[in-house]
C-alpha cells in the first residue's frame, strides 16, 4: 500500500511524494489509529506526518518535522505516482 501526495512548499516548488509501507506504520505507531481510519478522519497534520516520514527516510529532508513544517505552504494528495 501507498499513498502519494504532493507538498506545495512556500517558495511555492512542488515535491511529490509517495508514502510507502514504514511510512504507514509509522503513521499507525505514532498515533496509535489504523492508516484505514485516515480517509473517514483525516487530519492536515497526518497528511504532513506522512510526507515527512517519507521525505526524511528518503533523505530529501534533514529537519525535524517541526522545523520542515515551517516551509510547506500546503499538502494534498496527488493523483501521479513521482517513482
Amino acid at each position: 500500500m501507498r499513498i502519494n501526495l504532493e507538498v506545495e512548499l512556500i517558495d511555492g516548488t512542488k515535491q511529490e511524494v509517495t508514502a510507502s509501507a514504514i511510512d504507514l506504520v509509522r503513521f499507525e505507531e505514532k498515533y496509535d489509529i489504523s492508516i484505514a481510519r485516515l480517509e473517514k478522519d483525516m487530519k492536515l497534520t497526518h497528511l504532513l506526518f506522512l510526507a515527512h516520514s517519507s521525505l526524511s527516510r528518503q533523505k530529501i529532508t534533514k529537519d525535524t518535522f517541526e522545523v520542515w513544517l515551517e516551509s510547506v505552504e500546503g499538502v494534498g494528495a496527488s493523483a501521479t505516482d513521482p517513482k
